[in-house]
């Protein structure tokens, strides 16, 4: 690599950093604000908060790169031709693709990452945010039961807490329980917990009563306890056991799913996802194709360049907005799944044919048009 190269291109790599880590706290923020709730009012700790949100930063960071090296390259193309370098060593004899050498090889690392970030890092990272929720769900005594509160558990099972302790324990106790109808059970303990064992969740009363009336005969029958289980049979998931979405299914899972109602419900989703991962990185070139395109493509003006660079974000939002729109399309027409190719193709050839013209005149043009 030239010198003039590896100047431009250590002046792209910092741009790339910068704007990659402040779209991911903007958007990182924005998505952890769904938590908020589970820590103030339903007693989720701050660990597991830091858990989920960080679990979520990889789903999106493979779409964050390509569009923080767009920007970086419209940033300091633009300000090279402003500050007249682009125009002397074009002068000097340097052909487009020598100019646009550093952000190419930009772009081939950030398409690595992101196949990195596709194939392996975004379905393990959402598939343990997913089996991390479903167990945080399952965990009634620090999520769903709120003081003061009649919360239903389950179908026909109310609960009333009077207050919570700071270590979980939970003060006067109301349970509900109207799943046979024919004799529903009140019971009020001082004290108790959810706690979970191998043949499920039970809820554990300490002294306390129970309450039960038949209706039949009109008869109450009472019980005092010092302690008792209720057995709640939560329908809950077992992580390894649940059904995984699209994201969180490695690529051999997407392309050959298992037998299955839902899996076969879903195939074409599936499919769509898996293109998807493939096609994604591609955009990195694709984008910085149609950077390149914008900011030395044709002359060269220190005056600004404002309009080339309004056209290139215009033609970076359609390019983004048809991938889009063919992800959803394919998941409905799985054999139009060849147009994900032909988008990113299109602009990746278009971007690069532009890009390398040059200004009528030959070499000698574009210092009169600085």
């Amino acid at each position: 690599m030239l010198r003039y190269q590896r100047y431009i291109f250590r002046q792209l790599a910092l741009p790339v950093l910068f704007i990659t880590f402040g779209l991911t706290a903007i958007i990182w923020l924005t998505q952890s604000l769904r938590f908020i709730d589970l820590i103030v009012n339903k007693g989720l700790s701050l660990s597991a908060f830091l858990h989920l949100s960080m679990l979520l930063l990889p789903s999106f960071l493979g779409v964050i790169l390509p569009i923080a090296l767009f920007c970086a390259i419209l940033f300091v193309y633009n300000k090279l031709v402003v500050d007249s370098e682009l125009v002397s060593l074009r002068a000097s004899g340097a052909s487009q693709w020598s100019l646009a050498a550093p952000a190419l090889l930009l772009a081939g690392v950030v398409m690595v990452l992101s196949f990195a970030i596709n194939m392996y890092f975004t379905p393990m990272s959402y598939r343990t945010f997913k089996d991390r929720q479903t167990i945080i769900r399952s965990d009634y005594s620090s999520v769903l039961l709120q003081e003061g509160v009649f919360t239903t558990l389950i179908n026909d099972v109310t609960v009333y807490v009077r207050a919570r302790d700071t270590n979980g324990q939970l003060r006067g106790i109301l349970v509900h329980d109207a799943r046979l109808r024919a004799q529903p059970v009140t019971m009020m303990a001082e004290s108790g917990a959810l706690v979970a064992t191998e043949l499920g969740p039970r809820f554990v009363l300490i002294n306390g009563n129970r309450q039960e009336i038949d209706k039949g005969t009109g008869r109450l029958s009472l019980l005092y306890f010092d302690s008792y289980a209720l057995d709640l049979q939560l329908i809950t998931e077992n992580p390894g056991e649940r059904w995984r979405e699209p994201r969180e299914r490695y690529m051999h899972e997407l392309f050959n799913p298992k037998p299955g109602y839902d899996n076969d419900r879903n195939r074409n989703k599936f499919l769509a996802e898996a293109h998807q991962r493939i096609v994604t990185p591609l955009f990195a070139f694709g984008l910085t194709a149609i950077a390149m395109a914008a900011v030395i493509g044709g002359h060269l003006s220190r005056r600004g360049q404002w309009q080339r660079i309004m056209a290139g974000i215009l033609t970076a939002f359609l390019f983004e907005a048809i991938g889009l729109t063919l992800v959803n399309l394919v998941s409905k027409q799985p054999h139009l799944v060849w147009l994900m190719y032909v988008n990113a193709a299109m602009f990746i050839c278009g971007g690069f044919y532009l890009m390398q013209r040059r200004p009528r005149g030959g070499r000698h043009a574009a210092p009169s048009e600085a």
